[in-house]
C-alpha cells in the first residue's frame, strides 16, 4: 500500500488545477435537464488527464473509467444545481463565483461540484503514483439529481447494467464519513368541489375550504411520526398549494397540494400514503392522496418515468465499505473520522436503498451550503476528499475486499 503522506502531498500539488476546474464547472448554469454544457466540460477534463475511456449515456451522464481490472468501484457526484433564488442575496455573482486563498463561492460549489473536481484530480493521483490494481473505478458525473435523486443510477443499473461492488457518493460532508439517511417521497392530496359564482357562495361548494383542516392535520401529524435513534424522526411538510377556479369570482372546484415526506428506519410509501388517508379530515373531503410520478426528459430528451419515491438506507458502521473509508482516513490524516449521516436525500436512495449496493459518503463541502445563497466550498476539503479517493480502492483490495457480503438483490419497486 502507497504511503499516505505521498497521496496527500500529490493531492496538494493539484490544488490549483481542482478550483480551476470548479470554478469552470460554476461558470456553467446546469440546473436539472439543462447539464449538457457541463458534462462537455467535464468530459474534456477527463481527457486532459487521461481516463482509460469516456462515455456519456443516452440519458445524459458521464462514465469516466481508469483501469480494467476485475472489481468495479465507483464514485458519483451529480453535477445539475438548483437555481439561484433571489440574486439580490448574493454578494457575488453565483456563476462568476469569488476565491480567495480558502474557499471557492457560487452556485454549486458545495453541492456538489466540488466532489466533482476533486475525484477527477483523484484519478490522476491514482495514475501518477501507479496506485492502479485489480479494480476499475468508474467516476460518475450523474444529471436530474436535483429533480428526482437516484434516477440517474436507476437508469444505469437498469439500462447500462453498471453494478459496482459499492458506491463512494461525494455529496458534501463536510470531509466526514456518512452512512446514510432518511428516504423520502413526494404526495399530491387533492380536493374536489363544485364552483358557482363567487356572489352566491352558497350554490357551491368550496375545494378550498375543504382543505383548510387538511392542513392543520397534516401539521399535526409530522409532529407524531416515527423516530430513528441514528437517522431521526420522519417529518413532513406541505411544500405547494394550487387551486382550479373558473375566474377570480367563482367558488373554486379544486385543489391540490404538495407534500413532502421524509421516511425513517422502518418507514416505507404504503405507510405513509395510508397514514395521510386515515385522517379525519382527508375522510370527510373524500380526499385523493397519491404519490407523484417523475416524467421530465434529460437534456438529451430521454425520459424515464418513475414514481417519486426515495428509499431510506443505512449501511452498517462495521460494514466493510464504511471501514475501508475509516481506515483510509485514518492512514491519510492519522485521527479518527466522526461518522454521521446526511439530513437531505442523495442518490444513495436508488443504489443502496433500492438495489442493495453498499454506499458510502465522503465529499468536500457543507451540507448546510446546499441550496444558500452565497454557496461555497473549502480548497482544503477539495485536497483532503481527492487524496481519500485515491486510497480508497487500494484499501478496499487489500484489507475488506475477501469481508464483503453478499449482495441480496431485493430491488424495491
Amino acid at each position: 500500500m502507497k504511503d499516505g503522506s505521498i497521496i496527500l502531498q500529490k493531492a496538494e500539488e493539484y490544488r490549483a488545477d481542482m478550483a480551476s476546474f470548479l470554478r469552470d464547472m460554476i461558470a456553467i448554469p446546469s440546473e436539472s435537464c439543462q447539464e449538457e454544457r457541463i458534462i462537455l466540460r467535464i468530459k474534456e477534463e477527463m481527457e486532459k488527464l487521461n481516463f482509460d475511456n469516456i462515455k456519456i449515456d443516452e440519458m445524459g451522464n458521464i462514465l469516466g473509467y481508469v483501469g480494467q481490472g476485475s472489481h468495479l468501484i465507483a464514485m458519483d457526484a451529480h453535477i445539475d444545481t438548483v437555481g439561484v433564488g433571489d440574486e439580490g442575496l448574493w454578494t457575488h455573482d453565483p456563476y462568476k463565483g469569488y476565491e480567495d486563498k480558502e474557499i471557492i463561492l457560487g452556485r454549486g460549489a458545495s453541492d456538489q461540484e466540488g466532489g466533482m473536481a476533486s475525484m477527477v484530480y483523484a484519478a490522476k493521483i491514482i495514475k501518477d503514483l501507479n496506485l492502479e490494481d485489480d479494480y476499475t473505478l468508474l467516476i460518475s458525473g450523474t444529471v436530474q439529481e436535483e429533480d428526482c435523486d437516484g434516477l440517474c443510477w436507476h437508469y444505469m443499473i437498469e439500462e447500462e447494467d453498471i453494478r459496482p461492488e459499492f458506491v463512494v457518493i461525494t455529496e458534501p460532508t463536510s470531509c466526514n464519513i456518512y452512512r446514510g439517511h432518511r428516504g423520502r417521497m413526494e404526495i399530491k392530496l387533492t380536493t374536489h368541489g363544485v364552483s358557482c359564482h363567487g356572489s352566491a357562495p352558497e350554490r357551491g361548494e368550496n375545494a378550498i375550504y375543504k382543505m383548510a383542516p387538511i392542513l392543520n392535520d397534516l401539521k399535526a401529524l409530522n409532529m407524531k411520526l416515527k423516530k430513528d435513534d441514528f437517522l431521526g424522526k420522519g417529518s413532513l411538510t406541505v411544500s405547494e398549494i394550487f387551486y382550479s377556479s373558473p375566474s377570480r369570482c367563482a367558488v373554486a372546484d379544486g385543489c391540490s397540494i404538495s407534500i413532502d415526506r421524509r421516511l425513517t428506519a422502518g418507514e416505507n410509501w404504503e405507510f405513509a400514503l395510508n397514514q395521510i388517508r386515515e385522517l379525519a379530515s382527508v375522510k370527510i373531503a373524500e380526499a385523493e392522496v397519491e404519490m407523484y410520478k417523475y416524467t421530465r426528459p434529460s437534456y438529451t430528451g430521454l425520459k424515464y418515468p418513475v414514481k417519486s419515491f426515495f428509499p431510506t438506507w443505512v449501511i452498517e458502521e462495521e460494514h466493510p465499505v464504511c471501514q475501508t473509508l475509516v481506515d483510509s482516513y485514518q492512514k491519510l490524516f492519522s485521527e479518527k473520522p466522526l461518522v454521521d449521516k446526511w439530513t437531505f436525500s442523495t442518490n444513495g436512495v436508488s443504489i443502496m436503498g433500492r438495489y442493495a449496493i453498499p454506499c458510502i459518503g465522503f465529499g468536500p463541502g457543507h451540507e448546510d451550503q446546499a441550496h444558500a445563497p452565497n454557496e461555497k466550498t473549502w480548497k482544503d476539503e477539495l485536497v483532503k476528499a481527492a487524496a481519500i479517493y485515491a486510497l480508497i480502492p487500494d484499501t478496499y483490495l487489500n484489507k475488506y475486499v475477501d469481508k464483503m457480503p453478499e449482495i441480496t438483490k431485493n430491488i424495491i419497486e
